[in-house]
């Protein structure tokens, strides 16, 4: 597929976005979960960086559905201490990083008037979505955008959600920074188009959570360096606990626990190449959330 044709059917997709988006900003939403989040880690990693790196991480969430399909949004606010030194350093302050998630899901079985399920799947839908960043640290300072689309299978969990999702992929990024001192900047650069099998889930187990999203993403083709890329494995689980039978608020309105944060190859970088070992994350951490 030429640059072109990739750029046309990007642009595509964002416009079926919109229009989904501007759909569903008519309709009345029949559920909704918003939840405050922090999470606080000492061994996260960036590639090309050997140290641990300390972050806090402040959540915002948001997950609605309506009579045709559901929408979720995640915005982190990525807070690191001084292994991960900031692209305007002040007192050895750690980078700043935003990075913001949003899909929408059309419900095919809603729409078709029929049931599409079959086995353990209870429905299917088309996803499509995108994510943005932005980050100040000294190295990359990475600006990505990524628009995403594919079929979503719902699977058939005694309670709360188990979703599977196949989604292409059309990344870009325009970093700038320092490498072994020598400022660069580079303009934006669009990947190889690559899939990404995607489970989302979030099983309630009596006053316990399960949660969790793995992506399998494969190799995007060369990088804005010309580098080949790996396929990443990433993978992000918590168990957390309802407080309301210990504070009497209402039912996982404030949860508290542990997850733990596995990622190979982080964006695309290998974990056994010049990266190192900042490639590979392996990431205990403790959190907290808020949900009205």
């Amino acid at each position: 597929m030429t640059v072109y044709a990739q750029r046309t059917l990007a642009n595509a997709l964002g416009t079926l976005l919109l229009g989904l988006t501007i759909g569903t900003s008519a309709q009345a939403a029949n559920w909704s979960d918003t939840y405050l989040g922090y999470k606080y880690g000492t061994s996260f990693s960036e590639p090309f960086n050997p140290k641990d790196i300390k972050k806090h991480v402040l959540t915002f969430g948001h997950a609605s559905g309506y009579k045709y399909g559901s929408n979720f949004v995640m915005i982190d606010y990525l807070m690191s201490d001084k292994n991960d030194p900031q692209h305007v350093l002040a007192n050895g302050d750690g980078a700043r990083e935003v990075y913001a998630i949003y899909r929408h899901t059309l419900d095919l079985d809603a729409v078709s008037g029929r049931s599409l399920g079959f086995g353990p799947v209870k429905g299917v839908g088309l996803t499509a979505g995108f994510d943005v960043n932005t980050k100040t640290d000294v190295a990359y300072n990475s600006k990505k955008q990524m628009l995403v689309v594919g079929p979503t299978l719902s699977l058939a969990v005694p309670a709360g959600f188990f979703n599977v999702s196949l989604l292409q992929l059309w990344e870009s990024n325009a970093p700038s920074g320092d490498s072994g001192g020598q400022q660069f900047s580079k303009p934006r650069y669009h990947y190889d188009p690559h899939p990404m099998l995607s489970a989302a889930w979030g099983v309630p187990v009596s006053s316990l959570w399960f949660k969790g999203v793995a992506n399998f993403i494969a190799a995007k083709g060369k990088d804005e360096f010309n580098a080949p890329t790996k396929p990443e494995t990433f993978i992000d689980v918590s168990l957390m606990y309802d407080m309301a039978p210990v504070l009497g608020t209402a039912k996982s309105a404030i949860q508290v626990g542990v997850g733990y944060n596995y990622w190979k190859n982080k964006f695309g970088n290998d974990a056994s190449g010049p990266a190192g070992s900042g490639a590979t994350a392996n990431t205990p951490n403790l959190k907290f959330e808020y949900h009205f």
